[in-house]
């Protein structure tokens, strides 16, 4: 069973940073793994953020590219998204997933290919 922790998050303003941290217990991501960061704003759907296979390859939402990077530490338990120039729609409840579904690094986007989901830190952009 792989139990996934988000923290990292809080109140801040447009144009501010945040970084999310994702600490895994449980089973390490390995090389058949694949992680992503999700968020869900309130009366939307959860959309993928930004993933990253067993590779290191990573793929993010147009919407935040160039503003957030995803990374993980060497030992592969602890996954982070580094957000820069947040803007107010960022505002949202942010989950951490993981799944060792075969080939996910072609679906790191796609809500339906993970199956290990954290609780959630909500982030918060005032303008």
């Amino acid at each position: 069973l792989v139990q996934l922790v988000e923290s990292g998050g809080g109140s801040v303003q447009s144009g501010g940073s945040l970084k999310l941290s994702c600490a895994t217990s449980g089973h390490t991501c390995g090389s058949s793994c694949c992680m992503g960061w999700f968020r869900q704003a309130p009366g939307k759907e959860r959309e993928g953020v930004a993933g990253v296979d067993g590779d290191g390859n990573t793929k993010y939402a147009d919407s935040v590219k160039g503003r957030f990077t995803i990374s993980q530490n060497n030992a592969k338990n602890t996954l982070y998204l580094q957000m820069n120039s947040l803007k107010s729609e960022d505002t949202a409840l942010y989950y951490c997933a993981a799944t060792t579904q075969s080939e996910c690094r072609y679906w790191l986007l796609w809500r339906a290919n993970y199956n290990y989901w954290g609780q959630g830190t909500q982030v918060t952009v005032s303008s």
